[in-house]
């Protein structure tokens, strides 16, 4: 069953990403929100669906698409970082280069290298469920091309 609070989660999740260029150039970030889910067809098969997200349910996965594009010549790379609502659990990046942080962007690695403290206090690693942002480094030789996407999946919970 579908609540106002997932509904209202869909909007939530056009979450606007954050660039920080190595030198004052501007960055515009665009970014979709689609649900991946299954549909039965019949007999025992399905397919799997994508949709922009208007609402989501606990289960479903959702796919983030971020669009750059520099406005001018890159003569360095820069980041960017997004922060994720509160009811997505993070899975993956398509390309594999993101850190994430598990603290609120104060600290970043790997999912597998970062370590939270527990309810009991006791540190555990981080699970995806903990983070909270997730940032990617564009070098200087993708930033060359001017614009490009960045794509990552989570589930929400």
């Amino acid at each position: 069953m579908r609540s106002k609070l997932y509904a209202l989660a869909a909007a939530a999740v056009a979450l606007a990403g954050m660039a920080t260029p190595a030198q004052a150039a501007r960055i515009t970030l665009r970014s979709s929100v689609f649900v991946e889910r299954a549909e039965q067809l019949g007999q025992g098969t399905s397919v799997r669906t994508v949709s922009k997200a208007t609402t989501v349910a606990p289960g479903d996965r959702l796919v983030y698409q971020l669009n750059w594009r520099r406005d001018e010549q890159a003569s360095e790379g820069f980041t960017v970082t997004t922060p994720l609502p509160r009811h997505v659990s993070y899975q993956r990046s398509a390309d594999g280069r993101e850190e994430v942080s598990a603290d609120g962007g104060r600290t970043w690695g790997r999912l597998g290298q970062l370590r939270v403290r527990d309810v009991d206090g006791r540190m555990r690693d981080a699970l995806p469920e903990d983070v909270t942002h997730v940032r990617w480094q564009v070098p200087r030789q993708i930033a060359l091309a001017g614009e490009g996407r960045i794509t990552y999946s989570a589930i929400v919970h």
